[in-house]
């Protein structure tokens, strides 16, 4: 059984620092295009940022790219989203999703496995 669980949200200050995790059991990761995904109050879900369980390669989403850092720990199956110098626009549920996909970066929401999110708010 799969297995995703985030966690680290918390309410914050504008300016402040947190690190989501999302723990994965259930699967090999190898391979796996895993993802962090954000939905705020009355908007649209956005991806922020991506990487390839196997690989170096890493995209990320032009609202986030100089705040946020995503990594991975292989040895823990954990999935990790650094986040900086946080803003109230940053407020939303945040989800970690992942699909195998060799070779490439980001799942497809459509076709991936959930986590259950975890809440951020920012304050201003």
């Amino acid at each position: 059984q799969v297995q995703m669980v985030e966690s680290g949200g918390d309410q914050v200050q504008t300016g402040s620092s947190l690190r989501l995790s999302c723990e994965i059991s259930g699967l090999t990761l190898d391979g796996y295009a895993m993802g962090w995904f954000r939905q705020a109050p009355g908007k649209q879900r956005e991806m922020i940022s991506c990487i390839n369980w196997s690989g170096p390669a890493i995209f990320n989403s032009a609202s986030t790219k100089d705040r946020f850092t995503i990594s991975r720990d292989n040895a823990k199956n954990t999935l990790y989203l650094q986040m900086n110098d946080l803003k109230p626009e940053d407020t939303g549920m945040y989800y970690c999703a992942t699909e195998w996909r060799e070779g490439r970066i980001c799942p497809r929401p459509e076709s991936a496995y959930w986590g259950q999110g975890t809440e951020v708010t920012v304050s201003s």
